[in-house]
C-alpha cells in the first residue's frame, strides 16, 4: 500500500470516529455537560427560538389552564398547545415525560389555585372569613370548574382530583362553621348545603346580576348562621 493510500485510509478512520462521536454525543449527551438531547432529537425545535428554552413547567400548565377552560379536556395535548405558544413540542417533552404527567400537573395546579390560595387569601383579609370565601366563590368566573368537571366524568385522575377538593372544601367550611360557633355536627351538615348550592351555581352556567347574586349571598350566610334554638323554636 502506497503512502497516499494510508493517509486516505487514516482520514476516513478519522472522520468514521468523529461520526461516531457526534451521533453519540447527539443521542446521549455530552459527557461535559451531563444532558441528554433525546427529547429534542424526537421531537424537535423551532429554528432560532429562544422561548423553548425559557418557558417553565408552570408556563406549560397554565397554558393548559387557559385550554381547559375554552375548549375542554381535548384540548390537552402538546400540539396544540405548543402552536398556542409559538414553540415547538420539543419544550413540552422537555418538562414532562408523557400527557399524562402533563395531566397531572395540570389538575395539581387547579387544586392549588381552587383552594389552597382562595383559602389563603380568605385567611389573610381583614373581612369576616366566611362571607370572604362566599364572595370569592361566587364571584369567580366558573368556567374552568365546570371544564374540569366535565373532565372527571371520563378520566379517572381528573375524578380523583375534583374527590380531593371537594373534601378540601367541605373540610374548610366546616371550620369556619365551628369557628362562628357552631357544633361540629350542624357545622358538618350547614357546610354541605353550602357547598352543594355553590356547585349548583358553580354548574348552572348564566351569570346572576351583581346585585341579586349579593342579595342571594347575604341569605345565605343568614341561613347557616341561624342558631339551633332559633330553628328548633
Amino acid at each position: 500500500m502506497s503512502e497516499g493510500d494510508g493517509d486516505r485510509q487514516d482520514t476516513r478512520t478519522l472522520e468514521q470516529q468523529i461520526t461516531h462521536q457526534h451521533l453519540h454525543t447527539l443521542m446521549y449527551g455530552s459527557i461535559a455537560s451531563g444532558k441528554a438531547h433525546v427529547n429534542t432529537l424526537v421531537y424537535g425545535t423551532l429554528p432560532g427560538n429562544d422561548m423553548n428554552q425559557q418557558l417553565s413547567a408552570d408556563d406549560w400548565t397554565s397554558q393548559g389552564l387557559k385550554a381547559l377552560a375554552k375548549g375542554g379536556f381535548t384540548a390537552l395535548k402538546a400540539d396544540p398547545l405548543a402552536k398556542a405558544m409559538g414553540v415547538s413540542r420539543g419544550s413540552f417533552y422537555w418538562h414532562f415525560a408523557d400527557l399524562a404527567a402533563f395531566h397531572a400537573a395540570v389538575l395539581a395546579r387547579w387544586r392549588e389555585i381552587a383552594a389552597e390560595q382562595i383559602i389563603a387569601d380568605v385567611e389573610a383579609a381583614s373581612d369576616e372569613p366566611l362571607r370572604m370565601l362566599l364572595r370569592r366563590s361566587f364571584g369567580a368566573r366558573l368556567d374552568l370548574e365546570r371544564a374540569v368537571r366535565n373532565w372527571a366524568a371520563f378520566d379517572a385522575s381528573a375524578q380523583a382530583a375534583v374527590r380531593a377538593i371537594d373534601r378540601r372544601r367541605l373540610d374548610y367550611i366546616e371550620e369556619l362553621l365551628q369557628k362562628r360557633g357552631q357544633a361540629p355536627a350542624t357545622a358538618q351538615v350547614r357546610a354541605q348545603i353550602l357547598y352543594w348550592t355553590f356547585l349548583g351555581f358553580a354548574l348552572s352556567g348564566p351569570s346572576i346580576p351583581a346585585a341579586r347574586l349579593q342579595a342571594m349571598l347575604d341569605e345565605l350566610l343568614a341561613m347557616v348562621s341561624a342558631s339551633s334554638a332559633m330553628r328548633s323554636g
